[in-house]
């Protein structure tokens, strides 16, 4: 009412409402914009990129021009119901695992595992043991600060050589 006095009259905001009566602070009072464009954008940018959060979106919309206070950006993030989503787990084994046949003689199946220790309080030290399953003969131990995958095969390979192939190694 007090803007149609103001246009009709040419008067001021606050003349207008002296006239008709009104509270100036309810006349100046502008509602604030709906930022429609920037929602629509974060929603679509939130879909595409699912684990960005609301300041990798921001980002995003002030490469496309749309920059915003990063209070008000996280106020519209909220409303609009938006949030990170987690990561899924990893996925696990479906079904029963069939279990390992046993050894039934010598050979047919070794063991292979890692053992961790430390020398006193600072270092540590890791042991490669290899075991028959059959007859829980110890094939080997290597022990070292450090065992890469190479010193296993040069360990398997040696004992390849002195006792046969086996028919499967187990690693837990």
């Amino acid at each position: 009412m007090a803007l149609g006095v103001m246009r009709d009259y040419q008067v001021s905001q606050r003349r207008a409402c002296v006239l008709i009566g009104v509270d100036p602070k309810t006349v100046r009072r502008e509602r604030p914009p709906d930022h429609g464009a920037i929602r629509e954008a974060m929603r679509e940018i939130a879909g595409q990129r699912r684990r960005f959060g609301y300041r990798r979106i921001g980002v995003m919309l002030e490469r496309k021009g749309m920059s915003m206070n990063h209070k008000k950006l996280y106020r519209l993030y909220r409303e609009e119901g938006l949030s990170v989503r987690r990561r899924r787990g990893r996925k696990r084994a479906r079904g029963s695992r069939t279990p390992v046949p046993g050894a039934l003689r010598p050979g047919d199946r070794w063991s292979m595992d890692f053992v961790a220790d430390t020398f006193g309080a600072s270092r540590k030290f890791r042991i490669l043991a290899i075991n028959d399953d059959c007859c829980r003969e110890n094939l080997c131990l290597a022990a070292d600060t450090s065992i890469s995958g190479a010193r296993v095969a040069r360990e398997l390979d040696a004992l390849v050589r002195l006792h046969g192939k086996p028919a499967c190694i187990v690693s837990d």
